[in-house]
């Protein structure tokens, strides 16, 4: 029987040949298992090689993602490593430019004391094959970009690399398997940082890694285990209950994204707003830089706080943020700019946070650190699809 994505997603775990019947996955918090004798195995040794609560866990990404197997790791960033293990010395890898301060972070890492080779991509289509060399390896992309929301044709990346033999990896955090599955359009590896949407409450920290194919899964099999930034069977247990709820909760998160992004549209002190129309997260420019700080703190269900996909709406300041590592002649260069707001909808009632949003911007009129319409040159808004 072929079920849905809904379905799969509650039904994790629940196991029907589980010995005692649980519907719940157990928690196996053991680290070794015993051997009846030499050679002989129940298939579990040691838990940085094997945990069966976090086998159900890998198995279900595996499903949703339409992959060959998953890896579950004790971050994102650790996802992200394990996936960057695979290449070697001078290899080459591009990487879209718009994208997450810590994977920049350890881009440069990586750059500097593994001598792997950076370019960074623009994400105009015919832009991208000045950039492949003779020792190019791989393509990295988010899709939506973070943080100004920018959509990549996954499709047509996917044929790009297959003809010039280089690996497509995806993050796919902020869409999730829900809305896309990024190797049914030809990607070779698909990570997310489980932390965000797919736990989806705000209380792990945790990375997933999924492969295409037999190869690479042997290949990462064989570091994962190795070098052992495996999640532990608690995190994996409570990232399999947030999975449980995720279609609900991107449904919700989804729905008032929209309406949130259709009231800063119409706002004066709002200038340019990203939204890609799907998803939970959406951008804006505030009108001028020294009022970021006041509006944060006249917010008061808005948390302004880093990290992202919770039930609860945060905001964050990516320029002292999430992406204070990449310099700002560089983030300036691709139109990130220090007056940029990201906000992850949660799932509170919309005419809560809307009203919120407005009592903020209120704030800062009432305080008179806002000009006049005339004095901003018009006000014209700016709506980035």
């Amino acid at each position: 029987m072929s079920l849905k994505r809904e379905t799969l997603l509650v039904q994790t775990g629940n196991d029907r040949k589980e010995p005692l019947g649980a519907i719940n996955t157990p928690i196996y918090l053991s680290a070794p298992y015993r051997h009846q004798n030499i050679g002989l195995s129940n298939g579990y040794d040691y838990i940085r090689t094997g945990n069966p609560t976090r086998d159900v866990l890998e198995r279900s990404i595996a499903e949703l993602e339409k992959g060959n197997r998953g890896f579950a790791c004790s971050s994102g960033m650790s996802a992200i490593q394990l996936v960057f293990s695979l290449f070697t010395s001078e290899d080459h890898i591009i990487a879209v430019r718009d994208l997450y301060g810590g994977s920049y972070r350890m881009f440069e890492w990586f750059s500097t004391n593994y001598h792997l080779q950076f370019s960074f991509w623009n994400q105009e289509h015919e832009s991208i094959h000045p950039l492949i060399q003779s020792n190019t390896k791989a393509l990295f992309i988010e899709t939506p970009t973070n943080p100004l929301m920018k959509e990549t044709d996954i499709r047509a990346l996917a044929e790009i690399a297959k003809v010039n033999g280089l690996l497509l990896i995806v993050d796919n955090t902020f869409y999730t398997p829900l809305i896309q599955r990024p190797i049914e359009w030809g990607a070779d590896i698909v990570i997310h940082s489980a932390t965000k949407y797919l736990g989806g409450h705000n209380d792990l920290l945790a990375g997933l890694v999924v492969s295409g194919d037999e190869e690479l899964s042997t290949k990462l099999f064989e570091i994962h285990n190795t070098c052992g930034a495996v999640l532990g069977p608690f995190d994996s247990w409570l990232l399999i209950r947030g999975m449980k709820t995720l279609a609900l909760r991107m449904g919700q998160h989804e729905e008032n994204a929209r309406k949130i992004h259709s009231y800063l549209i119409q706002h004066p002190l709002a200038t340019t707003v990203h939204y890609p129309g799907k998803g939970g997260m959406v951008s804006f420019e505030i009108a001028n830089e020294s009022w970021v700080s006041p509006f944060l703190s006249a917010l008061k269900i808005f948390t302004f706080a880093e990290s992202l996909g919770g039930v609860e709406s945060l905001i964050t300041y990516p320029a002292t943020q999430t992406h204070d590592d990449i310099p700002e002649e560089t983030r300036k260069s691709y139109g990130l700019s220090s007056r940029l707001l990201r906000i992850s909808v949660g799932i509170e009632h919309v005419d809560d946070l809307i009203s919120d949003l407005e009592q903020a911007f209120n704030q800062l009129e009432k305080d008179r650190l806002a000009p006049s319409t005339k004095e901003r040159g018009g006000g014209q808004v700016e709506s980035v699809r």
